[in-house]
This record gives C-alpha cells, structure tokens and sequence, in this order.
C-alpha cells in the first residue's frame, strides 16, 4: 500500500501538468472565440478533455489509493446554446480543474519534498559504498574514509524513515480531495457547486501567492505575477457568475450578460497593464454588446414561440378534458345508470309480486342483484379509466404491469425509474402506455411488446414497441388525444410506425422534482 501511495505522490505534477494545460489551452480557445458561436462546439470539446483528464485521475485514485469515486455528469439539454450552458453549469468540469491545479500546484511541492527524502536518503544510505567515487563534502567536512561515510548511513534511515510515514497522510489528503473533487451527488448538487467554487477560490489564491512570494523573493521590479492573476480571476468570475445566476430566471441571458462582462473587463485590464494606449479594447466591448443584443433579440422570439406553444397545448388540454367528461357522461349513461334503472324496476316488480307470488319475486331480486354486481363493475372500469388504483398506491411501473397481465399479448414491463414523479406525470405516462398496448392487441397483429420506463435527468422517457405489421396512423383519435395529453405537461409525443414494423411509440415528460 505504501508503494502505490509512493506512486501516487510522486506522479502528482506529470498528471496535474497534463490536466493543467488543458484548463488552460480550453479557457484560451473559448475566451478567443467567446464572441462567436463556435464557442458551444469548443466548450463541449474542453468538457470532453476534461472528463477524460479526470477519469485518469480517478483511475489512478482507485488502483493507487483504494478509493471508488462515480462521476455522473447532467444530461445534455437540447439546443445548440444550451449544450455550452450544460457544461458550464456541471459542478464535475469545475472541480475536475480545481483537482488537476492542486495536483500540479500543491502535488508538485509534495512529490518534490517526497523524491528528496527517500531519493536523498537512499543516497546517504549508500554513501559508505559510493564515497570512493562520489566525494560528499559538507563545507570542510570531507567524507574521506569509510568511518566517516558511515556516519551518513543513520542520517540517510533516518531520511527514508520519514518520508515513508510521511505517505500515510499524504495519501490520505489526496483521498479526501478526490472524495470531493472528482466524484458528484444528485442529492446535493448545489452543495457541491458552492463547494467546488471555495475550492476554486482557495486555489486561485494559493497560486497568486505562490507567484507573487516568488517574485518578492527574486528582487522584485516589473510585477510578471499580475499574468497569473488576471486569467485565473477571470476564470473565478466567470465560475462564481454561473453558479449565482441560477437565481435569475432567464438564466441563459443572465449568464451570458455576466461572462461577457467579465470578458470585457479582463480585456480593459489587460490594456491597463500594457501601457494604457489606444483604448482597442472599446471594439470588444462592441462586439460583446452585439452579441448580448442578438441573444436578447432570440430570447424575446423564442418566448413568443413559447408563448404561441403553450397556447397551442393549452387547447389541446381542454379538449382531451371535454372528451374525457363526454366519455364518462357517456359511459354513466349508456352503462351504470342504466343498470341502475333496471335494477330499480326490478325491485319494484319484486315488491308487488311478494306477497302474490314469492317465487317469481324471488328470480327478480336475483336479477337485481346481478344488475347490481355488473353496475359496480362497471363504475370499477370507469373509475379505474380515470385513475387506476394501483397506479396511486404502487406507481407507474406496478400499473402498466398490472394493465400487461391483462393484455391478450406476451408483454414484458422494464421499470428503471429511482424515485416516483408527480402524480400528473405518472397518470400522463399511464394513459399513453394503456392506448399502445391496446392498439397493439387490437391492430397490430403482434406476438409480443416491449415497455420501457426510464428516467433521463429530469425527463420521465416511456417506449412501447411491439412486433406487429406497423403501418400505425399517427393522427388516429386515440393517439391524438394522447400527443394532446402529454404536449399539455409540456412533454413529446413520437410515433414510429413504418410498414412492416416495428411500431415505437415514445412519449418524453418533464419530471424535475
């Protein structure tokens, strides 16, 4: 265990360095083309790079170090803006950053103090063999015989005695950094985010001191430390920024407001720092309030758009609730209420044979009692139309279980989901997969259906697919009313349906809980 501690020590700066220059060469390629959109498709590479440089990193911690660390990252939102959001917004590709910085930074000091100790003192060690080769000399003290070469053996144990209890809690330090700087939580993602940007703050600092002790040390004149601190304040700004926009509501436009101000910032202090010339920087403060200006102008398109949508769905909501009204008016009508009639004339017939003719009355209570049975089923079937029992009691997956027992087909139900979404959510998602098994049992001709529930971030993902001929019309009454029910939660609605099969139905909803 020590050995592999040993080696994880001392690989510190060669693994930070790697990591460190791809921060550095990612933040230099999206600040160049910050005022372009090909800054989406060069974040998502430096996301890439920087998910890879920490899968190294967690690779080494767990053969090195013994310590298991899971890394799952937010799903991907769709829209060509929103996937640069998505990593901006990943606690993951900050921290894995801030954990590649220590390695170079603090890894470095650490490896450097290791490779002294037991390099060095391996070195004493073996001085009473190398002393007729290597001279060691300490100021006049001249190591000229194997007396006096001995006496560096104790010194060099000693050295090595050291460095190895030193790895104890060396290795220890990099366990908990790891624990939390290369590992997520869902269940406290905000936590690690704020967590993630102290880090980051200490960092930042750490290094600017470093440097600045460095130059103060060195003599001093011309500041080279303020190159250090410029673009690791700019990066800060820009980590702080996205986590505490998150408060806005129009969340894309606030955080484009704050990265684009800081840009221009950095910049107008790069021209202080140069000479304070011609002010050139005043072209990029254009340039950025052209882009803002065109991201406002696309906000404000987009939400007409939204707003025309969610009209759209709206109507389609009302009448998926009319129809459903007319079905159970119609339902109540055509079926209970009029066994219900029936039983009450039955009882009457009954009440005035009684006395005449007990045993005639008696067939029509039996009757009656029949025509009662058959209208609790049936209110049973129009209850459990409305809203399954089982499907308020056990969930999503229990339900569309219980609606694969009855279905003629061979039906096979995977559930994947971890916790259970609201309500409006699992009776949306219960009614698509009900009218897919049905259509199947009724029009496809199929042997066998597939149903898939999963959980994709914060979108509840439901597919039936059976083996039928196909050929489903997409625009049919039953499917129609289903799109118009799970466009209202603000959710898709895919049919995929080609001659000769299979048939896919795919319905998306938003579960963000």
């Amino acid at each position: 265990m020590r050995r592999r501690s040993f080696v994880y020590v001392v690989s510190g700066p060669f693994v930070g360095a790697l990591g460190a220059t791809v921060s550095f060469a990612g933040w230099l390629a999206a600040g160049i083309l910050s005022v372009t959109p090909l800054v989406v498709p060069v974040l998502v590479a430096f996301d890439y790079a920087v998910r890879k440089t920490g899968d190294a990193e967690r690779a080494l911690a767990r053969r090195l170090l013994g310590v298991e660390l899971v890394a799952e990252r937010r799903p991907v939102e769709r829209g060509f803006w929103k996937r640069g959001l998505t990593v901006l917004r990943e606690p993951l590709f900050w921290k894995e950053q801030t954990f590649a910085v220590l390695r170079f930074v603090l890894g470095g000091a650490l490896a450097i103090v290791e490779l002294t100790l037991v390099a060095g003192g391996g070195y004493e060690v073996l001085t009473p063999v190398l002393y007729r080769w290597v001279p060691m000399d300490i100021g006049s003290w001249h190591t000229d015989s194997l007396s006096r070469a001995l006496l560096f053996v104790p010194v060099g144990v000693a050295a090595i005695a050291v460095g190895i209890a030193l790895l104890r809690p060396q290795a220890a330090l990099w366990r908990r950094l790891a624990r939390t700087l290369l590992r997520s939580s869902d269940a406290a993602r905000e936590v690690d985010g704020r967590r993630a940007l102290a880090v980051h703050a200490a960092v930042a600092a750490g290094v600017n001191a470093v440097t600045t002790a460095i130059w103060a040390i060195s003599g001093r004149g011309y500041f080279w430390p303020e190159w250090t601190l410029l673009p690791l304040g700019l990066v800060l700004a820009v980590h702080a920024w996205v986590i505490a926009a998150r408060r806005f509501r129009a969340y894309a436009l606030a955080v484009d407001a704050g990265v684009l101000t800081a840009l221009g910032l950095f910049l107008t202090l790069v021209w202080a720092v140069t000479g304070a010339g011609y002010f050139w920087p005043v072209w990029t403060w254009l340039a950025f309030a052209i882009v803002f200006g065109v991201h406002v102008l696309f906000v404000v398109v987009r939400g007409a758009e939204r707003i025309e949508v969610l009209e759209t769905t709206r109507a389609g909501a009302v009448d998926v609730q009319e129809s459903e009204l007319r079905r159970i008016e119609r339902d109540l009508h055509d079926g209970a209420q009029a066994r219900l009639v029936a039983l009450g004339m039955s009882l009457g017939m009954a009440e005035q044979k009684l006395a005449a003719d007990p045993g005639a009355a008696a067939e029509l209570v039996a009757e009656a009692r029949q025509g009662a049975q058959e209208a609790l089923r049936e209110l049973r079937d129009l209850a459990r139309g409305i809203h399954p029992p089982v499907l308020a009691d056990r969930g999503l997956g229990a339900a569309i279980a219980a609606l694969a027992d009855r279905n003629v087909l061979s039906v096979s139900v995977e559930d994947s989901l971890d916790r259970r979404p609201a309500a409006t959510v699992e009776t949306a998602a219960y009614f698509v997969a009900a009218e897919a098994l049905t259509n199947a049992a009724k029009h496809a001709r199929a042997s066998r259906v597939d149903v898939r529930i999963a959980r994709d971030g914060d979108t509840l993902v439901l597919e039936v697919e059976d083996d039928g001929v196909g050929g489903a019309n997409a625009a049919g009454s039953g499917l129609a009313g289903i799109r118009r029910r799970v466009e209202a939660l603000d959710g898709t609605f895919r049919v995929r349906s080609p001659e000769g099969g299979p048939t896919v139905v795919r319905a998306e909803l938003p579960c963000a809980s």
